[in-house]
């Protein structure tokens, strides 16, 4: 990385590392007082789930004001919103208080986000943004880890100071965006594609995404929850919940690499067997603490490891033209599973013990499990033709991060099979669909320059064909095979280019 790169990157990514130091462990905290508090678990998962629904919101909408006051003022005004709203929390202890608190900081927080993803964007080509992307996701899961061992720590210096600690690292955080050049990044509004269309797409990739963001936001809004309710004080918990996001960290990316030398949709199937059994034992096994912690760091890198194999796997499937819709779809889809997931298991919890965290998080897996299975059966899975990235990003630009050059070439490369017209109708030329082998004499939909060709040898062409297949034998001491095409609709005949490439596939 060049000295002008990283001297680019620098500055947003250390604004990053300042706010999430405090955010990584905001959410234990919130738990963990509300649990002391005495409020029931139905109200620890709603106040959860409004952070998340707040994040949701934000990657819906906060471009906009980013392209009406640039990114250095935007940057100051989410941030400053993040350290009011932590600190009025700071002041009282109202559930309902807090859950409009968390849902305006949950806006603003991804609003941070939205800036720094599009400023690293924007800071290099497409060909760099791979280092860009390691440079954000160290910055991102290290201030988890060290966030969550301070839990303790600040917890000792009396009930107000931990929420002063973020509100003060919030403020610090605009520090590092201050200083840079005023320099304000283009951004291009994309619209995701839709739900609909996803699942016609990918359904996989959705289930995937949602699941995954069901189990995540479970792990930062209910683990501490079990945990305090399982005997561990704040400083035990914050070391169990640091051992847990280190594992995200450390073991993600070895994950994605084994997914992209095999079928990612075993990869899924394995990572849901793998909760799975992590939940089964420790439901049925004694477990020192060591042992606890040492599950709970396997546990992460499963969780956290489901995205982005479930986007590795849909970004197989799609269009090169569609492979940044398709991400940022998918990103919406798991901040939906995020913000129902807590309201879901806590009344489970209220029902069943606390114990009930860990069957929520098996059934979840078993779920999966079965659902990948199925579509394992039903549709050939694609061969893996894009390299593994870690997708943690959390705003909409921060889905365009992760489309790198690798991707978009590896999209080119694979053989377009499918009729994904309807799904994708922007983009005119769909090349990466993997589909079955296609016979020789057999048609398949396909786009080409000209568009859409619905793959029906229509007599107009099928006439040419004869001519073109009479005509083959000189062609073939003349030279290399020409494509010829229907001059009144530009459409190839039956031996032109894009039908002779698919069934040779």
């Amino acid at each position: 990385m060049s000295p002008q790169l990283l001297a680019m990157a620098l500055p947003p990514v250390l604004g990053l590392f300042i706010l999430g130091i405090g955010n990584g462990f905001l959410s234990s905290l919130i738990t963990l007082r509300l649990d002391a508090a005495g409020e029931s678990p139905v109200v620890v998962g709603w106040v959860s789930a409004a952070y998340y629904i707040g994040l949701g919101l934000g990657a819906l909408f906060n471009d906009r004001l980013l392209l009406a006051i640039g990114h250095i003022r935007a940057y100051g005004s989410f941030a400053s919103l993040v350290a009011v709203t932590v600190l009025l929390q700071g002041l009282m202890l109202d559930p309902v208080a807090w859950f409009g608190l968390r849902l305006i900081g949950g806006w603003a927080t991804v609003g941070v986000f939205l800036v720094i993803e599009s400023w690293l964007l924007a800071s290099g080509d497409s060909q760099v943004r791979g280092r860009l992307l390691a440079l954000y996701m160290i910055a991102l899961y290290g201030s988890g880890v060290l966030g969550q061992l301070l839990l303790g720590v600040t917890q000792n210096l009396g009930d107000t100071a931990p929420f002063m600690v973020v509100g003060a690292l919030a403020s610090l955080s605009v520090l590092p965006m201050a200083m840079i050049p005023r320099v304000t990044p283009l951004l291009d509004k994309i619209e995701p594609l839709s739900p609909f269309r996803l699942m016609v797409l990918t359904p996989t990739g959705v289930v995937g995404a949602f699941g995954s963001g069901m189990l995540a936001a479970a792990v930062y809004s209910l683990l501490p929850l079990y945990l305090q309710r399982n005997g561990f004080g704040v400083a035990d918990v914050g070391q169990l919940m640091a051992a847990t996001v280190l594992g995200a960290m450390l073991l993600q990316y070895p994950v994605g690499r084994w997914s992209d030398r095999h079928d990612r949709q075993t990869v899924l199937i394995l990572i849901g067997i793998f909760c799975l059994a992590i939940s089964l034992t420790v439901l049925l096994v004694p477990l020192p603490s060591w042992g606890l912690a040492a599950l709970l760091f396997l546990l992460g890198g499963g969780v956290f490891s489901l995205y982005p194999v479930s986007v590795g796997h849909s970004a197989d499937r799609a269009p090169a033209g569609a492979l940044v819709p398709m991400s940022q779809g998918l990103l919406l889809i798991s901040a939906l599973g995020s913000s129902v997931s807590p309201p879901l298991i806590s009344p489970v919890m209220a029902a069943l013990g606390d114990t009930a965290l860990f069957m929520s998080f098996g059934a979840l897996g078993a779920a999966l499990v079965l659902f990948f299975a199925w579509r394992r059966l039903v549709r050939p899975a694609p061969v893996p033709v894009v390299p593994f990235s870690a997708a943690t990003p959390l705003s909409s630009v921060g889905a365009e991060l992760v489309v790198t050059d690798e991707w978009v070439q590896g999209a080119k490369e694979h053989e377009h099979m499918e009729d994904l017209s309807d799904v994708v109708p922007d983009v005119d030329v769909a090349e990466p669909i993997v589909g079955p082998p296609v016979e020789e004499g057999q048609y398949v939909a396909y786009f080409d320059d000209a568009g859409f060709h619905d793959g029906v040898l229509h007599h107009h062409e099928a006439t040419e064909a004869v001519d073109e297949h009479e005509s083959e034998a000189v062609k073939d001491t003349a030279g290399p095979e020409a494509t010829s095409s229907d001059p009144s609709t530009g459409h190839p005949t039956a031996s032109g280019s894009a039908c002779g490439k698919a069934s040779g596939t």
